[in-house]
């Protein structure tokens, strides 16, 4: 890569700690860190890099401010602060999406709205999200503001529509409380259907302004597949999909298992992924809304006093950055799943959770790290892990 490539913020910005470095190197970098944290356990198998590692965001957050001069900015927090660093155009963010952003900075000081200032909680506009599912080309944008009044709200829509026919439902979410989430809890349809449908791994997935799903579709693609041979079904296996989120992962494994049970706490996660199995015509897979850990646990109580209760053969866990905790950890252990495949965004808690279920009779049998996020230092793995007998 040209130093005329290299992204004139990233240094202020943090996010892509690999600007200038050529992708190659990247992936070099990155499976020798899984190597040091994870080589102990298991075999580490080579990383799978991106064809085509830029503007695969298909998810785009933009807080909005003003410069020192009055003018509205968009961007990001410069890591570890709440000051705000204006970004035009990002190298790692979907193209569409930035020039939506771009658009609404316009308007918004064409219709003079005034911008959230998160130190007197006075102002408006506080934040921008839009989602674009590459597969179908749907486009949603969320406005985030910081009241619920919205002048010349329907002009303002209509502007936007004009300048971006490609856009296809948008969200006016209220977030009016002095907090650094990004969505509030109210929020409402001022244009479409409220969601976008996306197809991944031939399955369509419906998602909605607060449900979570996968940044990089390209590369989830090779994740779950990893992940489906990494755990070498027969057609026979009951799984359980934990952190299942809009059900992506186990609708995906529906395919080749005898049933699935994806248990996720976010309800509008939930929602969509009934949704999705019914838009897929699956009937195989059943969503609980409930805390992962907490209705294993009750699962292994039930099946302990009624030896006719199927347990899990196989449990596919997705957890957040912060990786798994005790408690859900210890619930696998009683429940006894024969395979464990741990999907990990971060090595480092992929590496202390194994640890710990190595010293409850678990061996990690291999690692396929997958390169989910070029650019910056985050790695996503697949690992398989399986009961010892």
């Amino acid at each position: 890569m040209s130093k005329a490539e290299v992204c004139p913020v990233h240094k202020k910005c943090g996010g892509c700690r690999y600007q200038g470095v050529p992708y190659e190197e990247q992936l070099k970098i990155k499976e020798k860190m899984v190597g040091k944290l994870m080589g102990k356990y298991c075999k580490i198998y080579p990383i799978a890099g991106m064809e085509n590692p830029i503007h695969y965001r298909n998810k785009v957050h933009a807080v909005f401010d003003r410069d020192r001069k009055g003018n509205i900015i968009s961007g990001v927090y410069k890591e570890g602060t709440h000051q705000v660093i204006p970004v035009e155009s990002c190298m790692i963010e979907d193209v569409l999406a930035d020039e939506i952003i771009g658009t609404i900075r316009k308007l918004a000081k064409s219709f003079k709205i005034k911008t959230y200032d998160e130190d007197t909680g006075y102002g408006l506009l506080r934040h921008v999200l839009v989602k674009r599912a590459f597969a179908t080309g749907q486009v949603m944008v969320v406005i985030v503001t910081g009241s619920p009044v919205f002048p010349s709200r329907n002009n303002f829509v209509k502007a936007l529509l004009k300048e971006h026919p490609q856009v296809t439902t948008i969200i006016h979410n209220i977030n009016d409380k002095r907090t650094s989430m990004v969505l509030g809890e109210r929020e409402k349809v001022i244009y479409g259907k409220g969601y976008i449908e996306d197809i991944l791994c031939g399955k369509k997935f419906r998602i909605s302004a607060k449900s979570f799903y996968q940044v990089n579709p390209v590369q989830t693609e090779v994740l779950y597949k990893k992940a489906i041979e990494a755990a070498g079904f027969t057609g026979k296996e009951y799984v359980i999909d934990a952190y299942c989120g809009i059900g992506t992962i186990g609708m995906v494994a529906s395919d080749y298992v005898d049933s699935v049970v994806g248990v996720e706490l976010n309800r509008d996660a939930v929602r969509d992924a009934i949704g999705n199995a019914k838009a897929n015509n699956i009937k195989n897979v059943r969503f609980v809304c409930d805390d992962a850990g907490k209705f294993m646990v009750k699962l292994a109580a039930v099946a302990h006093r009624d030896k006719s209760v199927r347990l899990p053969d196989v449990v596919l866990m997705d957890p957040p950055r912060s990786g798994s905790d005790e408690a859900f950890l210890s619930s696998l252990v009683k429940m006894g799943p024969k395979t464990v495949v741990y999907v990990s965004c971060n090595p480092v808690t992929l590496e202390r959770d194994v640890k710990w279920l190595e010293k409850k009779g678990y061996k990690a049998k291999g690692v396929w790290p997958v390169d989910m996020f070029p650019f910056t230092e985050h790695t996503e793995c697949v690992t398989l892990i399986q009961k010892s007998n």
